[in-house]
């Protein structure tokens, strides 16, 4: 019988501190979607570098449960230094043929999450005899809507309040669903290509859904729990030396974000993004912070952070990602992620 690499995470504690080791308020969730060399590169990672991830987490990391090191952090209990979360979003028929063989031979828990009308009724998409397996074989299934559509995408004529009732009902049938199919509801939600207003996530939150997207960082107990980062880890984010650096990052203690709206209007108007650091283990002067590539200037008053931001001008999926290094923690880097998300003129959101 082959060793297992993931036990119960009290053990896992545990453990650590009998060695004297630390753990940390910390962790990291790694956003995959294909693995496969016939798919779309930017949402791919070949069957090798998936392979060459998973050696990487298994000699450096320790791979828990999703839902584990979210019970962990909500409850302010401790986690092992350099926790590592494993997600897929799509719920694609080569996760099973080629990431879950990898997978298991790590022994490795992982989540996928699926649009539970399209499992089987799609030659793309997983089946559920597959899921099954999958489950049997230490996977965790959870809510990406009904369908792979923009939740932000509202009707001709449609109210504020009718669009909220509408992608919260869509998003509940899911849930019905996967519930139904296999035989318990986490009440997790990625959103379909990462993108949330504030309505939503607050609404889904007073639901006790938890929400995941797909702006950068670590997550932590002061995490917001409705919109919780991922690292992507396909395409150009795959490339090994990046996703060292990520996979060691720490989550920015940050709170007064304004603006704290991820949906935006064309032109964008605001100038700054403002946000308060809460730590003694960053110096405010050397966070620095990035647009497309680009770094931005900054003004200093304090703890508080005022980021002077690049007009926004195009439609799509826009982020500022700001870092520090940590003073106590060698080659460890803090991480905060703002999203923006922008419709067309016409209102369309692209995919």
């Amino acid at each position: 019988m082959r060793k297992k690499r993931c036990i119960d995470l009290l053990t896992i504690t545990c453990a650590l501190f009998c060695l004297n080791t630390w753990a940390k308020d910390n962790a990291v969730i790694l956003l995959y979607h294909h693995v496969s060399h016939a798919t779309p590169t930017v949402t791919s990672v070949s069957p090798v570098t998936f392979r060459q991830h998973m050696q990487y987490l298994a000699d450096n990391h320790q791979v828990l449960p999703l839902k584990d090191v979210i019970d962990a952090l909500q409850n302010k209990q401790p986690l092992p230094d350099k926790t590592v979360v494993i997600t897929f979003d799509d719920g694609y028929e080569n996760i099973f043929t080629n990431a879950h063989p990898i997978i298991q031979e790590f022994s490795f828990p992982y989540t996928v999450f699926v649009n539970p009308p399209l499992i089987g009724n799609m030659a793309s998409q997983l089946d559920w005899h597959q899921v099954t397996q999958m489950a049997a074989e230490g996977a965790t299934f959870a809510n990406h809507g009904k369908q792979h559509q923009h939740m932000l995408d509202t009707n001709a004529e449609e109210s504020q309040q009718e669009w909220l009732d509408r992608v919260t009902d869509d998003i509940q049938a899911a849930e019905k669903m996967l519930a139904q199919h296999i035989g318990y509801s986490l009440k997790y939600l990625a959103f379909p290509y990462g993108e949330f207003d504030k309505s939503l996530k607050l609404h889904l939150r007073s639901l006790g859904y938890i929400g995941f997207a797909q702006h950068s960082g670590a997550i932590a107990s002061f995490s917001d729990f409705s919109a919780l980062p991922r690292f992507p880890a396909a395409g150009a984010y795959s490339e090994m030396n990046s996703l060292r650096v990520k996979l060691s990052s720490l989550s920015m203690p940050v709170n007064g974000v304004v603006p704290d709206e991820p949906k935006i209007r064309l032109p964008f108007s605001d100038k700054q993004l403002r946000l308060t650091v809460n730590s003694t283990d960053l110096i405010p002067r050397q966070i620095n912070c990035f647009q497309n590539g680009q770094t931005l200037s900054k003004t200093i008053n304090g703890k508080t952070i005022y980021v002077d931001i690049s007009p926004i001008t195009q439609p799509g999926r826009h982020r500022i990602n700001c870092t520090a290094p940590s003073l106590g923690e060698k080659d460890r880097f803090y991480w905060f992620s703002q999203p923006f998300f922008a419709p067309t003129a016409a209102g369309e959101w692209l995919d």
